[in-house]
């Protein structure tokens, strides 16, 4: 509990720095954002106008104030580009798309990289694990966009599977909304697969090598049993800390890959903002991704410490240890 306890606190930490320095970095940037959404024709009873509507004329401390108890309120925050639309609710309904976009990168993840990395340490310099090989380089090395490019061209243009360009949204038809995010999903994950299973062969191999599983041949126990009972939990629980830099990398491929497809999700509303300018609206999808990415790592801290009893020991010896 204390473990937790601590982890909460570091991550609630961590997201309010993000806020208060992605403010500031806005609040000095040059360039006046009125001026950018009203366009050059705009007389000066305009522009001042929309300052005072959007609450420019206030300080930088109680602008900051303002926001972020709009922000953690769900209230109304002012956005230059979207006038008139609440950005907490842009966000939510975009939260979906990019939950289920996260979900399925992740699923393809695990079906990918599992059954590859143990064919791949069953016979280490096989065929299957030189073929492996093959896939994590050519995997690591090439960018989720492009891949997303080649899923169009094939499966979209050539095999006509999906139409490109179009969305279907999961209230009109869910199976196809997910069949749909399938490929953009699938343009994520392969490359964090290619990763994933260069980690995760490498455990294996060396949990085979270990000490226990000699002990386990040497008593009988057959190679199958030994992998799958003994070598691939640790493993994976191993691995279980590289799933927070691939949720980051699957938050922050998915800003470009909407773009790829036409996702109506966060990430493309990112680049909107981004490109007119619209620093209250940025800084809210900013804080809410840095939000989700802290979020899932907390839970990886607290899977692991779950999974594996050693590292809940070590934390305790170590805490009685400074008293």
């Amino acid at each position: 509990m204390h473990f937790i306890l601590k982890r909460t606190g570091i991550a609630l930490v961590t997201v309010f720095l993000v806020s208060v320095l992605s403010f500031l970095m806005f609040a000095v940037l040059p360039g006046d954002p009125v001026s950018y959404a009203l366009g050059t024709n705009a007389t000066e009873e305009q522009a001042e106008a929309l300052r005072e509507e959007a609450g420019l004329n206030m300080s930088v401390p109680r602008r900051y104030i303002n926001w972020l108890g709009n922000f953690l309120s769900g209230g109304d925050i002012y956005s230059f580009r979207f006038r008139g639309n609440s950005v907490s609710a842009m966000i939510q309904e975009r939260l979906p798309v990019n939950l289920a976009l996260a979900f399925l990168s992740l699923f393809f993840i695990l079906i990918i990289t599992i059954p590859a990395s143990v064919l791949s340490a069953r016979r280490p310099g096989g065929a299957i694990d030189r073929l492996i090989n093959i896939f994590a380089a050519f995997g690591v090395s090439i960018p989720g966009f492009f891949l997303g490019i080649i899923f169009i061209w094939i499966f979209g243009i050539t095999l006509k599977l999906f139409t490109p360009g179009v969305y279907i949204g999961y209230r009109e038809n869910f199976f196809g909304f997910l069949f749909g995010l399938s490929f953009p999903a699938l343009a994520i994950a392969i490359p964090n697969a290619a990763m994933l299973v260069k980690f995760i062969r490498a455990a294996l191999i060396r949990e085979l090598k270990s000490d226990y599983a000699r002990t386990a041949f040497s008593k009988g126990a057959s190679f199958s049993r030994v992998l799958y009972h003994h070598a691939l939990r640790n493993a994976l629980v191993t691995s279980v800390t590289v799933l927070g830099m691939i949720i980051a990398e699957i938050f922050s491929g998915s800003i470009v890959i909407e773009q790829v497809f036409t996702i109506p999700g966060i990430g493309r509303l990112l680049v909107a903002a981004i490109m007119s300018r619209d620093y209250p609206l940025i800084q809210s999808l900013v804080v809410y991704i840095a939000w989700t990415v802290v979020f899932a790592n907390l839970l990886v801290d607290i899977a692991i410490q779950i999974i594996d009893p050693r590292i809940r020991l070590e934390h305790s010896r170590f805490r009685d240890a400074r008293k």
